[in-house]
């Protein structure tokens, strides 16, 4: 059956956009050079995508508008804004589909949607940027007349590669540095992602410059011209912009915003509003004059999570903030296992209580890494974690969070991890690693009650395993060596036993020796700590 761009096509189509765009952010910052040589196109196109993939990630039921909202409101840049208007025009399409299902067609009507918009944002467009290049992906997916999403997937992908490769020749700007426009490169690889996706076929590379251009110079060829003064305008103001009215910004739109593009474009150059229909816009210019583009935007609704940048601090080499390459952060109940977790390479979070997002926040940025993975090790935790990893990847830091419901999943993790790994792999081996620890704990009954294995009294100890009682013991020593033998019958290595608060050191060394001699195979570790609530802990990898 040939694939339909649903919900599950749309939410991978996302990630693999991100996973390309990550791979070749570093070029196309390189490559940078039009309007301005900023070097910020592949980072902004980046952390617009993700942007865009987190809104999917908080569970919005449409997964098209979802996309096309968090990247409105997450933009950075000129190629931000041109990139949120791709994704609202396939939103668009996806909405206004006629029949239960969304093929080629309704694709091919979403880029047309798509240049439209993004057409309609630019104050002056010129020929050999982005607009070209998704201009060639729109009248290719009509040209194509099929509702297969793969061919016209495909037809729209292979239109924009040989667009992109026609654009160093349309713009002296990039003839000049004999590169490809830096945001088309960005375009394209995000539509040879859908392509790669929907027909199976292998991903088909950055394509080089048309014509004898000699070598890529990119950006730095530009950078003398632009420290001289060459450029008119010193800073890029961006802003998000509430009207409370709908419109899409484009010949007839709101009046309101369409005086303010031309407001703006007095004041400098490289205009961008861009709205969601529905009374937001994202704002874009280069300019000097940071209030009076600020100011326009107050004339016409509320102006928020306004940013500038000015470009001579862009174009000045600035030191790297991040003087790691890779780091593992363990969020660590206590500070024993802390101490345990960094012997064993990981930065850590210590916490006595409960951990909020701006916490994880402030602890991602210490660990100086520009790649991040984040231990939560604690299933409360888990949505926290993806919010602070969300806007720590808005700043730029890549953070991957490895769902790890307890400390014992993260040790697991810690204990394959090897920095000489290559990223990715490690990666692997620690969410396996945490995936085949099994955990269960002991409690003290506080009253009588009914479990799955019969009626317990107070006093009695219950043994739990995945939520549910699977043992009643006399004691915590019974209980202990009862639950960790059974944990055993499917096997193991390492038996962990953390101890909690007011156990006593003789219920970790009794079980311990029994172990060793029963389970002469298996090794027995007992630590402090991490186990709130819990008399004791025991985890089996």
């Amino acid at each position: 059956m040939p694939p339909l761009l649903d919900a599950a096509l749309l939410t991978g189509w996302a990630k693999a956009a991100v996973g390309v765009l990550e791979r070749h952010r570093a070029e196309i910052d390189r490559i940078n050079v039009f309007p301005v040589p900023d070097g910020d196109t592949g980072t902004n196109l980046l952390l617009t995508m993700r942007a865009a993939l987190d809104a999917v990630g908080r569970g919005e039921p449409q997964v098209a508008a979802a996309l096309a909202r968090g990247a409105l409101i997450g933009a950075r840049g000129n190629s931000g804004v041109i990139l949120s208007q791709v994704l609202r025009g396939v939103a668009d399409a996806v909405a206004a589909k006629a029949g239960p299902s969304a093929g080629g067609k309704v694709l091919a009507d979403g880029l047309g949607r798509a240049h439209r918009l993004a057409t309609a944002a630019v104050t002056r467009p010129r020929e050999g940027t982005v607009l070209s290049v998704l201009s060639a992906a729109a009248v290719a997916s009509v040209a194509v007349g099929s509702d297969r999403l793969d061919a016209v997937a495909v037809a729209a992908a292979d239109a924009a590669r040989e667009a992109l490769r026609e654009t160093t020749g349309q713009l002296p700007e990039l003839a000049r540095a004999g590169v490809v426009d830096a945001g088309g490169m960005g375009l394209y690889l995000i539509l040879d992602a859908l392509a790669t996706l929907a027909s199976g076929r292998a991903g088909s590379g950055v394509p080089e410059p048309s014509g004898d251009r000699g070598p890529a110079r990119g950006r730095d060829a530009l950078v003398a011209a632009r420290e001289s003064g060459s450029s008119a305008f010193d800073y890029e103001v961006m802003y998000l912009l509430d009207t409370g009215a709908g419109g899409d910004g484009g010949a007839g739109g709101d009046d309101a915003v369409a005086g303010l593009r031309e407001e703006l474009d007095e004041l400098g150059d490289s205009v961008a509003v861009v709205g969601d229909g529905a009374g937001t816009w994202n704002v874009h210019v280069h300019c000097t004059d940071i209030g009076a583009a600020i100011e326009a935007g107050i004339a016409v609704g509320r102006p928020h999570r306004i940013t500038v940048v000015r470009f001579a601090d862009q174009l000045a080499p600035a030191p790297d903030r991040f003087d790691r390459a890779r780091a593992v952060l363990l969020v660590a109940p206590g500070d024993e296992l802390g101490e345990l977790a960094r012997s064993a390479g990981a930065d850590v979070l210590a916490r006595a209580d409960a951990v909020d997002e701006r916490a994880l926040q402030d602890a991602l940025v210490a660990t100086r890494a520009r790649h991040v993975v984040l231990l939560p090790a604690d299933a409360d935790l888990s949505a926290v974690a993806e919010r602070a990893a969300a806007a720590a990847r808005r700043d730029g830091q890549e953070v991957q969070v490895l769902p790890t419901s307890s400390v014992l999943h993260g040790l697991a993790a810690l204990a394959v991890h090897d920095p000489e790994r290559r990223a990715a792999d490690d990666v692997v081996a620690m969410a396996e690693a945490a995936a085949l620890t099994r955990t269960a704990s002991l409690v003290v009954a506080e009253t009588e009650a009914m479990t799955w294995v019969g009626r317990c009294e107070p006093g009695e100890v219950l043994g739990i395993s995945d939520g549910e009682v699977v043992l009643i013991a006399p004691d915590l020593a019974v209980g202990a060596l009862w639950l960790a033998h059974r944990m055993l019958t499917a096997g193991g290595e390492i038996v962990t036993a953390l101890l909690g608060e007011g156990a006593d050191d003789a219920l970790g060394e009794g079980l311990a020796a029994d172990l060793r001699r029963t389970h002469p195979e298996v090794d027995v570790v007992v630590h402090r700590g991490g186990c709130t609530g819990h008399p004791i802990v025991l985890g089996v990898e």
